[in-house]
């Protein structure tokens, strides 16, 4: 199974908001850009304030287009949360793929830099954090173990599993599920007060992490001759 196949998944469903299903390319353009907008306003007025008729006005489409995709402003908002999520799913699995990581730190920096970086340069990132607020959402169950993970947490087990021999089982699965929320919270508050990302609460959630793993794993992954770094804290 390739990284591309292991976190695109289909926890999300695409589009699952949307009344009509766009089947010609001119309709799909059109609710693509509905998202396009939305992602705008979402960073402009935030996500409590925006309205169907602020994203009708910035798309420059009627209120009716709006609503012949989505019923209300709720859905649209699940819909570009939807996108987002995709879109960094995948941005994680090209770059663990072109950084070939050769630590389980290693691997999960790349999802941490990759959380940065789009919350930089993604309109709408901050979309993440739509349900639930401040909590990225269960969205996997591992059937096997019966314990709820996030899709994140889930694939990085596995990856972590397959190329550096952690035992996969619900202690890992449990222990990453910890690391994907404590580096949401810390990430997403670093963020609140600089839209480019306060570069302390970035370095210390690197640090915090990169402690947490160490603690758990350090023994285990000596053995495989891939400890994890213990990063310093940031002046």
């Amino acid at each position: 199974m390739s990284l591309s196949d292991l976190f695109e998944g289909d926890i999300v469903e695409a589009g699952a908001q949307v009344r009509i299903e766009p089947i010609q390319q001119r309709s799909t353009a059109r609710l693509s850009g509905l998202l396009d907008a939305t992602a705008i306003v979402v960073d402009e007025v935030g996500f409590d304030r925006i309205t169907t008729a602020m994203v009708a006005e910035r798309a420059g489409a009627s209120i009716g287009t709006v609503y012949r995709y989505y019923p209300d402003r709720v859905a649209v908002l699940h819909a570009l949360r939807e996108r987002v999520i995709q879109r960094y799913r995948l941005r994680v699995a090209r770059d663990i793929k072109l950084a070939d990581p050769k630590t389980p730190w290693e691997t999960i920096d790349c999802a941490i830099t990759a959380f940065v970086d789009m919350y930089r340069t993604e309109p709408g990132f901050r979309i993440m954090h739509f349900a639930d607020r401040e909590r990225l959402p269960i969205s996997a169950v591992s059937p096997a173990d019966g314990i709820e993970v996030g899709f994140l947490a889930g694939q990085l087990a596995v990856v972590l599993s397959e190329r550096f021999g952690l035992s996969y089982g619900p202690e890992l699965l449990f222990r990453l599920e910890v690391m994907v929320e404590m580096a949401a919270a810390v990430l997403s508050r670093g963020f609140q007060s600089d839209v480019m990302g306060d570069e302390r609460y970035i370095a210390e959630a690197r640090r915090v992490l990169s402690v947490y793993l160490a603690g758990y794993y350090g023994e285990e992954l000596e053995q495989h001759g891939t400890a994890t770094p213990v990063l310093e804290s940031a002046e």
